[in-house]
């Protein structure tokens, strides 16, 4: 199990992070941080012969004005990963890997979060 809360630095833009369990069972978790509103989920699925799926969503919701109808309504935002890893051939370090790359990829100047929501591909 991992730490409770789960303590993340802050870095530029964002602020420091104390998500605290709020639910939990065999499968996973949901986390939030009270200062920000932001809940972190983290869910594991195993598959048997089809290996192991694991998921972590961060979730941001706010009030809104609706710029159609002038309405304040609830908007909500989420990031998310999914990670499947088959039942043989892939080790954690390799899986580790493959999701550092992912991660440098986004990161990368040519691509960019910003690119990414701007629908580029």
């Amino acid at each position: 199990m991992l730490v409770d809360p789960i303590p993340v630095a802050a870095s530029a833009p964002n602020p420091a992070y104390s998500f605290a369990i709020t639910k939990m069972d065999g499968y996973g978790s949901e986390r939030r941080d009270t200062a920000t509103g932001l809940t972190l989920t983290i869910t594991h699925q195993k598959r048997g012969a089809n290996g192991d799926r694991h998921y972590i969503k961060l979730t941001s919701s706010l009030d809104a004005v609706n710029p159609y109808s002038g309405l304040t309504q609830r908007q909500v935002a989420t990031v998310s990963m999914s990670i499947t890893v088959p039942s043989f051939g892939f080790s954690e370090a390799s899986m580790v890997n493959l999701m550092k790359a992912l991660q440098d990829t986004l990161a990368d100047s040519d691509v960019t979060a910003v690119k990414i929501l701007q629908f580029q591909s």
